[in-house]
């Protein structure tokens, strides 16, 4: 089962590049389908930065918004547009390190089966201790409300089956409520630490006061969702055909954010 690569990025020059040469040394050419990196919209030079990178690594493509949308858009735009039936994501200013990628993969279930998520879990985190401390508070809220287990959805390597994911619902901010809405769709989720390295570049996209104000109004319409969303097991699925019906290739549709 190959990967996809889906990496967003908003004005990470000085981190983008190097990100990629890293993903593209610690996967095998057998898993690395390719590398997505999603512009969001960027002003600075990180576009150049990933272009640049073209003749090195074939199977790096770059995708940009024609509008900033935000980081799960971009995340989404990844996946609708990847190749391969497994997706990692990584976040692009360089905190989340490639070579967690491969100890993820293997716990990921094989295609069709479970875990359908392996979430990163930041063992000995790199920031300040404001953003530590208001990550844990959020992490604590979050599961009292949603009960789902995270002890960290905000950390930004993750793997999962492409397929899973785009069942899910699509909203601004849902990269945060992976792992709820996962279990919300009946699928199996595990937690794997990976290491957690400094910003070298560039500054965060985001301040506490924001983020908190963001996810409590997200909490409550993430709570409400789940209360509301049923999805039955399948108990029998027959046919009187004498052979399986033919799968036809699915559509491809215009990415919109």
């Amino acid at each position: 089962m190959r990967l996809s690569v889906v990496i967003p990025a908003f004005n990470e020059e000085g981190n983008i590049g190097r990100l990629i040469e890293e993903t593209f040394a610690a996967v095998p050419d057998s898993v690395l389908g390719e590398v997505i990196a999603v512009d969001d919209g960027s002003d600075d030079e990180t576009a150049g930065e990933i272009k640049g990178l073209f003749a090195t690594y074939p199977g790096l493509r770059y995708v940009r918004h024609g509008r900033r949308a935000g980081q799960s858009a971009a995340l989404r735009t990844g996946v609708v547009l990847a190749r391969f039936p497994a997706i990692a994501t990584m976040d692009g200013d360089g905190q989340n390190d490639p070579k967690d990628i491969m100890r993820l993969y293997g716990r990921l279930g094989a295609l069709g089966q479970e875990p359908a998520l392996v979430g990163g879990l930041r063992a000995a985190r790199k920031d300040t201790g404001s953003k530590k401390f208001a990550s844990r508070f959020a992490n604590w809220l979050r599961d009292t409300v949603l009960d789902d287990g995270c002890p960290d959805t905000g950390c930004g390597i993750k793997l999962y089956h492409r397929d899973a994911y785009l069942e899910l619902p699509y909203f601004t901010s849902m990269h945060r409520y992976l792992p709820a809405f996962f279990l919300t769709y009946g699928h199996d989720v595990v937690y794997e630490p990976v290491n957690d390295r400094p910003r070298l570049s560039g500054a965060s996209k985001y301040t506490n006061l924001g983020r908190a104000l963001i996810g409590l109004y997200d909490l409550v319409g993430v709570s409400w969702l789940r209360k509301r969303t049923h999805i039955p097991p399948v108990a029998e699925d027959a046919t009187g055909a004498k052979t399986a019906p033919k799968v036809e290739a699915a559509a491809v549709h215009e990415v919109q954010v």
